[in-house]
């Protein structure tokens, strides 16, 4: 940080992805945490002129609220590099791996993590055929916050129906059923476990609209089974390269006890949003969330 008394924190939000609703939010509730800590904030809706307006506004630290692409998927890690301004959360390498879903699997495979069987398949060989046995979910190997999510049960009668802004190639991946749990690392410490209970699908409105889904924290599972989340997102967090904030997501089948327990995804910019789990994971060991947006200011980094 400069020699600033007060030192000035761009945040970052908006963006063109179609996540950017979630990143106003998830901006502004971070803007007005830090201005509690005693931040000078500057908000930033981040727009195709981002780098010029960053470098009028000369900030010391950017707080990166994006999320999806282009905000969490090394690109604008890469032009904070070059601009040799220090940010929060993941950096190039961690942001890109962790957002693509099929190369990030592959790295929790080496370091022998539970997956679920998957293929990447373009969306005319999708609809056209089941690229495996059903049940299967379909889905954008590189988007987050279930945006395009589609499940293919026993039951249907044939292979999905693609909606037009679904990318040319995708994920199909085997269906895994049972129960949704998730846990943050914050540096070098998994925080608690979440048990996300819904009445359907764990989708986008579940995640972000007020009453769409409920979260039992910390989740009132075995404890094997705890310990176990705690563990694989700590270590998915390490084998991606991740720092600051990470959440790494679960399913959980109860019939097959450990066995049952398969990583989905990490994501390396977690919503912070008044519904969303880290915030909450943080609140459960005693950090408030004006703390934690102050903890990660406070290690923000940049390796240039």
């Amino acid at each position: 940080m400069s020699s600033r008394t007060t030192p000035k924190v761009a945040v970052l939000m908006g963006g063109p992805s179609a996540e950017r609703e979630v990143s106003m939010s998830s901006g502004q509730e971070c803007a007005a945490a830090l201005r509690e800590s005693g931040f000078d904030v500057v908000e930033v809706i981040a727009e195709r002129d981002l780098a010029s307006e960053l470098q009028k506004i000369k900030p010391d630290v950017v707080f990166n609220a994006l999320h999806g692409r282009w905000g969490e998927d090394g690109c604008v890690q890469g032009m904070l590099e070059w601009l040799g301004i220090p940010y929060t959360h993941s950096g190039v390498m961690a942001s890109a791996l962790a957002m693509d879903k099929e190369r990030s699997k592959a790295a929790y495979k080496s370091a022998g993590l539970p997956i679920a069987d998957s293929v990447l398949a373009s969306r005319s060989d999708v609809e056209a055929r089941h690229m495996m046995a059903p049940p299967y979910v379909v889905k954008p190997y590189n988007e987050g916050s279930s945006v395009g999510i589609y499940i293919v049960d026993e039951a249907a009668n044939g292979p999905p129906k693609l909606s037009d802004d679904m990318p040319d190639e995708v994920m199909v991946e085997k269906y895994v059923a049972g129960r949704e749990l998730t846990a943050s690392v914050l540096g070098d410490k998994a925080l608690t476990v979440t048990d996300i209970i819904t009445d359907g699908w764990y989708d986008y409105d579940a995640k972000y609209k007020t009453g769409g889904s409920r979260h039992e924290v910390p989740a009132q599972i075995p404890q094997e089974i705890f310990d176990a989340c705690m563990d694989y997102a700590l270590r998915a967090h390490n084998v991606l390269g991740c720092r600051g904030l990470s959440r790494t997501d679960f399913r959980w089948d109860e019939s097959k006890g450990l066995d049952g327990l398969v990583l989905l995804e990490t994501n390396t910019q977690p919503g912070m949003t008044p519904t969303s789990l880290s915030p909450e994971q943080a609140g459960e060991v005693a950090m408030s969330f004006p703390d934690l947006c102050r903890w990660l200011v406070e290690d923000a980094s940049c390796d240039r």
